[in-house]
């Protein structure tokens, strides 16, 4: 009877095996073969209990056969009975110290429980059996890609589905390492072929993932499509991503059934609400979606990701948008989120009344609230400073070190605005050095050569190098460049670029012969690729900081590039720099220190404009917001294009320090300043 019901597993009948095996039960036929083959049948067919009854009927027979333990291990693998199966493994390994499988499965429960030390052991003990078996190779794969070393995996799990091209396990072993070292079509094929042999649909959606990688969403969403069919796997979060999928086919008609089942099974999920709102920007149904919205939110207001999304269907400050922040302010009186909408409507539009009224119901409910403080301290600053800075000062005892330290930035700005000079600049300079002192100190600016390489003609990399010293508030620049132009790059100060000039060591090096400028100049070129520079090579690179030996790399290599330089008073840079800090973070002592490299460093931007060392276009950042049509002249000449598009004024922000604001502290800096004030005039401004 043993033979019937193998004979049937063997042939996919999994429900024939089974029937067989209560057949075989009834009629009395008890044996330990027909016992194993019958808990085998049961397994098939997913009745786990039975087919542990039997094993077990079978070892009490039969207590030291091996085979029936290891049998017996995956049963209990499959209740998730980790601690049974490890048991069984035991005692299978006790009486069968060859038993290959038992070693098999010991280092599979480890490698799930990420223990691959002990994986590895006893990969080990099942090499010393069967060193030549697939499943060995297919192990040692397997530690290898967990390891991290990919190559090696894929190389000893191929040569292992060579042996054993129809293995399930190593089949599966494959997919996840094509998968873990990129190779995303070979891991689809893969996956492919486990699916199609085992029929585990549950694959499906890590199949639709690995389509979607190689930007194939509705072959995607049809792998999705199959699992969605059987309500067993029709979850919300799978109809989302499903829906998702959909949107990214265009397939509009079938996304929208999916996204609206899965918000009104969870509206309080923030997946299945950004759904519904991708499929309004996709399919214009404002009237339905905000009525889903509107439904979901009678029902219940508690969640607040329904009232953001409710609102992003409406006109910042328009009656509609007012309308949705008064009904959830209703709703949910006192409640932070509620509070944060109606104050930044009121501060957007410009009531500022309001604004400061809502700002204090925040601080009274939360007294640290970061955006209400702020609302708070800037309406004191604008009418009476002394105040501000009694305010700020209040804030300093509960709050966080992060928070201490923009509270002191903050009273510098009062004993500013409060005509405070030199308490302003101790606030500040105290700032700085206990800020910077992890820095590294300014770059030394190197001497110029005795003669400065000849400029070459040339046809290499189009290409502007913006740079602003510190203080020179070239972030204002630079995000006017960044929202004009699509071959701007300010990568430098997120992700450290790893090219000769992100180095501040290199100029100095590049003086003294230990670099070529090739080697400078190519190791630029090789990472413009990496950092999406186009095929022309065109982009505009704000570097963080400047050394004219610079130019003996860039006269001979890159001619035909040009240097953007953000300048304003000397003085009111360093009044900026000690207020605001650097693009770059450079150690700050003192003062006078300060001032002196600052006025070395300008010495040199001097040296190129005086010189005519390189193509340059200076950009006048003093107040630039007074004369956008003359900075748009600018970027049009640095850029080499006829016209350059008038930035409004308010993408240029506020002017920090305002244009000669130096004057006021003439007495705190004196000795300062005075270091400064030849370079000052030397770049056309005047001695006092």
């Amino acid at each position: 009877m043993s033979q019937q019901i193998y004979q049937a597993l063997r042939r996919g009948a999994n429900a024939e095996a089974a029937t067989l095996a209560r057949q075989a039960m009834a009629d009395g036929h008890k044996d330990t073969a027909t016992l194993s083959a019958a808990a085998l049948a049961f397994r098939a067919v997913g009745e786990r209990e039975t087919a542990l009854s039997t094993i077990d009927a079978a070892i009490a027979q039969m207590p030291d056969d091996a085979e029936l333990h290891f049998l017996r291990a995956g049963m209990l693998l499959d209740t998730r009975d980790l601690g049974g199966a490890q048991a069984a493994l035991a005692q299978t390994i006790a009486l069968d110290p060859n038993q290959f499988g038992a070693y098999v499965v010991q280092a599979q429960m480890a490698i799930g429980r990420n223990d691959l030390d002990e994986a590895e052991r006893q990969a080990r003990l099942a090499a010393r059996v069967a060193p030549e078996h697939p499943w060995t190779r297919m192990l040692e794969g397997v530690l290898a890609s967990r390891r991290g070393d990919h190559d090696r995996a894929l190389a000893l799990l191929t040569a292992a589905s060579k042996d054993a091209p129809d293995d399930l396990q190593v089949l599966h072993a494959l997919a996840f390492a094509y998968l873990a070292k990129g190779h995303l079509a070979f891991a689809e094929q893969s996956f492919r072929r486990v699916i199609e042999t085992t029929g585990q649909s549950q694959l499906r959606g890590l199949l639709a993932q690995i389509i979607l990688q190689q930007g194939r969403p509705a072959e995607a969403a049809d792998e999705l499509a199959v699992l969605l069919a059987d309500p067993a796997h029709a979850t919300p979060a799978l109809q989302v991503f499903a829906g998702e999928l959909e949107l990214q086919a265009r397939r509009f008609d079938r996304a929208q059934p999916l996204l609206q089942a899965a918000f009104a099974a969870h509206p309080d999920s923030r997946r299945a609400t950004n759904g519904l709102l991708l499929l309004w920007e996709a399919t214009g149904n404002t009237e339905e979606t905000q009525a889903t919205l509107d439904g979901a939110l009678d029902r219940d207001a508690q969640w607040d990701h329904l009232w953001f999304a409710r609102l992003a269907m409406e006109p910042f400050g328009s009656d509609a948008a007012t309308a949705i922040i008064a009904r959830w302010n209703a709703a949910r009186p006192d409640h932070l989120p509620a509070l944060q909408a109606q104050l930044s409507l009121e501060s957007g539009t410009g009531a500022h009344d309001a604004s400061e009224a809502t700002a204090r119901r925040i601080t009274a409910l939360q007294p640290g609230h970061g955006n209400a403080n702020e609302l708070l301290f800037n309406r004191l600053l604008a009418r009476d400073p002394d105040a501000a800075i009694t305010f700020a000062e209040g804030l300093l005892p509960a709050a966080s070190p992060p928070a201490r330290l923009m509270l002191r930035r903050w009273i510098g700005l009062a004993q500013d605005a409060a005509d405070r000079p030199a308490d302003a600049i101790a606030t500040w300079l105290a700032l700085d050095v206990e800020e910077t002192a992890q820095a590294g100190p300014p770059p030394a600016p190197t001497a110029a050569p005795a003669s400065w390489p000849e400029k070459v003609d040339g046809t290499r990399t189009p290409a502007v190098f913006l740079y602003g010293a510190p203080g020179s508030q070239v972030d204002r620049i630079a995000n006017v460049l960044q929202r004009a132009l699509p071959e701007f790059r300010g990568d430098r100060f997120s992700t450290p670029v790893q090219d000769a000039f992100q180095d501040t060591t290199v100029p100095a090096r590049l003086a003294a012969g230990e670099f070529t400028a090739g080697q400078v100049v190519g190791s630029w070129l090789a990472l413009l690729p990496a950092r999406g520079v186009g095929p022309n090579g065109a982009v505009i690179d704000w570097i963080p900081f400047w050394d004219n030996a610079w130019l003996l790399a860039l006269r001979p290599q890159l001619p035909q590039a040009r240097l953007l330089f953000a300048l304003r008073d000397p003085r009111d840079m360093l009044l900026d720099w000690f207020a605001f800090g650097a693009p770059m973070t450079m150690r700050i002592t003192d003062a006078d220190s300060a001032a002196q490299w600052l006025a070395a460093h300008l010495s040199q931007i001097a040296d190129v404009i005086e010189q005519d060392l390189f193509p340059h276009t200076v950009v006048r950042t003093d107040a630039p917001g007074e004369d956008p049509e003359r900075l748009a002249a600018r970027f049009a000449e640095a850029l080499g294009v006829p016209t350059f598009p008038t930035p409004p004024r308010e993408l240029l922000g506020p002017d920090r320090i305002p244009a000669g604001r130096w004057l006021a502290y003439r007495d705190a800096l004196a000795g300062p300043f005075a270091a400064l004030t030849p370079v000052a005039m030397r770049l056309g401004y005047r001695q006092d």
